[in-house]
């Protein structure tokens, strides 16, 4: 029972259950390799669902450890595993050093490209959680390491570039630094007085709310220059990717009606609910469009 609850304790350490966010766009690229390598390799599959389980536990575990003393000192994070001593600071060091060491193996599976990008993507991934501490563009890093998502995926079946998965990165970073604009609208008063970085500090909430829509609709004109561009290369997609694109938009406008500068109280339902769904929900359509 000990080790299951120790076992529950990283998991919770890392939110493993946020992996959501990003991984149905890593199948989404993976899945697009696919169809342009003309083969399905199971084992890739494994190792890119391995790849971003392990990146992304890195990444969190990097920013639990590094932001540790900034934690123990907000009301709504001293409750996390390092400040309460759940985990301690070197015990989460170690599951740092691990997965990454795990990514870069697994990353050397796939192909040699993919061996020779994997410091750039920990470079970024785990870079981020310095930003907040000397520019306010924070959320752009956030956006970009999520983004590596699809593009990576797509590279580890066919191990070369191609628009379409860059322009799903390109959807992914700007979804993503828009919401996590929204989410550090709770902590703005906290961030200001310990002189932290963010977007919704530079301009107030209001501006920052602004700009979270107006990524959020850039994000959309993307999203939708990448579904013209699919159904231009791989005409079988139809009336289910359609559908996906209207969902993931719609979830992206709801979010932005529950979210005020005067009312914050809805944040976990837009950040973790809505954002949530909506990248399952798409990625999912996506896919089935492909084989259906």
């Amino acid at each position: 029972m000990s080790s299951l609850r120790r076992v529950g304790d990283f998991l919770s350490l890392v939110k493993f259950s946020h992996t959501v966010f990003a991984l149905p766009f890593a199948l989404l690229g993976f899945f697009l390799g696919v169809m342009d390598h003309g083969t399905f390799p199971p084992s890739k599959l494994l190792l890119v669902i391995g790849c971003m389980i392990f990146a992304r536990s890195a990444a969190m575990g990097f920013n639990r450890w590094l932001d540790r003393d900034i934690d123990r000192k907000n009301v709504r994070t001293a409750v996390r595993e390092i400040p309460a001593g759940t985990i301690s600071a070197r015990a989460a060091l170690v599951f740092v050093l691990v997965n990454a060491g795990l990514f870069v193996v697994t990353a050397g599976f796939l192909n040699p490209l993919c061996l020779a990008l994997s410091p750039v993507a920990l470079l970024v991934i785990l870079g981020y959680s310095y930003t907040k501490r000397f520019t306010f563009l924070c959320h752009f890093v956030l956006g970009l390491g999520l983004a590596l998502a699809p593009v990576g995926a797509y590279l580890a079946v066919t191990a070369h570039w191609a628009l379409l998965p860059v322009l799903y990165g390109v959807v992914v970073l700007l979804w993503v630094s828009g919401f996590d604009i929204i989410y550090a609208l709770q902590d703005e008063s906290f961030d200001r007085e310990e002189e932290l970085y963010s977007i919704p500090v530079r301009l107030g909430a209001r501006r920052a709310l602004l700009l979270g829509r107006l990524l959020h609709l850039t994000c959309g004109l993307v999203l939708a220059l990448a579904l013209g561009l699919q159904s231009t290369v791989y005409p079988d997609f139809g009336t289910l990717t359609v559908v996906a694109g209207g969902i993931f938009l719609s979830m992206l406008l709801y979010q932005h009606t529950i979210v005020t500068p005067t009312d914050l109280s809805r944040i976990n339902l837009a950040f973790f609910t809505t954002n949530g769904l909506a990248s399952l929900i798409f990625g999912t359509l996506v896919i089935l469009d492909m084989f259906v």
